[in-house]
């Protein structure tokens, strides 16, 4: 198991944690005093209350709700945002309001969900072509499926 540094500012909430044995997500909270009214088709960065240190080779994801997503059309507009290992500050979520009706954003609520992932950096070598292959360069659902 990975350990992770956490700094949390917001008390009213406490640390994330896994809400079941197969969550792959831990929940982000708004932490503001106020309620936030996200207009359709506006953005906004909510702030989490929360710092992180994350080991070498693991980033954070930061992804949408469903329930967030379905019920109200509010997601994360960047996802998964990632959050590098060297990154320090505050996570900020940047949701979007893709709904009709202006969606409240309540202190301390539920607003994104975090996963972690290993990564490996890559070296990249410079070529003149590649190793042929029977799909070639189709894509954008070139099988038919």
């Amino acid at each position: 198991m990975t350990t992770v540094k956490i700094i949390n500012t917001n008390p009213r909430v406490e640390l994330p944690k896994y809400q079941t044995i197969g969550s792959a997500g831990v929940d982000l909270h708004a932490a503001i005093s106020e309620h936030i009214e996200l207009h359709p088709r506006t953005r906004i960065a909510v702030p989490t209350g929360i710092f992180l240190q994350l080991p070498e080779n693991v980033e954070a994801q930061i992804r949408p709700r469903s329930g967030l997503a379905l019920k109200d059309g509010v997601t994360v507009l960047n996802s998964p945002g990632t959050i590098d290992s060297d990154y320090r500050g505050e996570i900020q979520v940047i949701l979007v309001n893709h709904g009709d009706k202006i969606k409240i954003i309540e202190p301390d609520a539920r607003i994104a969900q975090m996963i972690f992932a290993k990564y490996e950096r890559v070296e990249f070598e410079q070529v003149i072509e590649f190793d042929k292959t029977e799909r070639g360069t189709g894509g954008f659902g070139h099988t038919g499926k």
